[in-house]
């Protein structure tokens, strides 16, 4: 069962890349499934304008009223927005096309690069939540600075391939910056290898690569090139849902043990 005492706050962890196709979205669905599997209580924040989150919970375009557009664009509270998923402990406030368009009504706005934050100040300990997990846009967005702005940590998905060696250079570079100007106590929670094929020499020389730059920031678990994970948001539903017991869901569930180890055995504030 999660430790989390009456009031205390949830941890909140943003999945970021700026770069598309590396298994973003795919790692916020199947780890917040995860967590909720083994007794957390988890909130997903859909803050990709594709939505796709939203839709590989199952939660169709027409059934999204109050999205997280409503939210950042100050309309509604996030309570407002958040309901439950058929994932036992696992809630979702969704996103639509329509925040697509808050890069730009967000420009000369007050606390541009904090109402994320603020909502979720706002939202707080009144919820029962354990873990809040954000599933950012694929680019570096007033959006994706809202999502770490609002951050504890940082998990940072890398596909296996060349090119993505790249982009994971980015996203180190952007978390330092919003550390320095933005939100001192970000941090990163780890990077997680996704679409991993062990009998590609390719992918073993990129893992090789990043576990000697990173070392034990990378996790542990690998997530394996796997057609049921693929298959599965076409369905509305997680891989764990969908196929449980194919690799894909075994990794998922092996990720989310690690990401809670982490966090237990982060210091604690004095």
């Amino acid at each position: 069962m999660p430790n989390k005492s009456s009031g205390s706050r949830p941890r909140i962890i943003a999945i970021a890349n700026q770069k598309g196709g590396v298994g973003k979205t795919t790692t916020a669905i199947n780890l917040s499934t995860a967590l909720a599997a083994v007794g957390e209580r988890v909130l997903l924040i859909d803050l990709d304008p594709q939505g796709n989150a939203s839709t590989g919970l199952g939660k169709r375009a027409s059934e999204r009223e109050i999205t997280t557009y409503d939210v950042i664009g100050g309309e509604y509270r996030l309570e407002a927005a958040v309901s439950e998923t058929d994932i036992p402990g696992l809630m979702l406030a969704p996103a639509g096309v329509d925040l697509a368009g808050a890069e730009v009504e967000l420009i000369n706005a007050d606390r541009r690069h904090f109402r994320l934050a603020d909502a979720i100040e706002e939202y707080g300990a009144s919820n029962s939540a354990t873990y809040i997990l954000i599933d950012c846009p694929p680019s570096l967005s007033l959006l994706t600075v809202n999502a770490l702005a609002a951050a504890d940590a940082v998990i940072i998905p890398l596909q296996c391939e060349f090119f993505a060696l790249e982009g994971l250079s980015q996203i180190l570079r952007t978390i330092d910056t919003v550390r320095e100007r933005i939100n001192p106590n970000i941090e990163l929670q780890g990077v997680v290898l996704t679409m991993h094929d062990r009998r590609n020499n390719l992918t073993n020389q990129v893992e090789d690569d990043v576990r000697a730059h990173l070392k034990d920031k990378v996790y542990r678990t690998v997530i394996p090139r796997n057609v049921r994970i693929s298959e599965a948001p076409s369905y509305g539903k997680p891989a764990l849902l969908y196929d449980l017991k194919c690799p894909g869901s075994q990794a998922y569930i092996q990720l989310a043990s690690e990401v809670i180890q982490r966090e237990r055995a982060r210091p604690r504030a004095a």
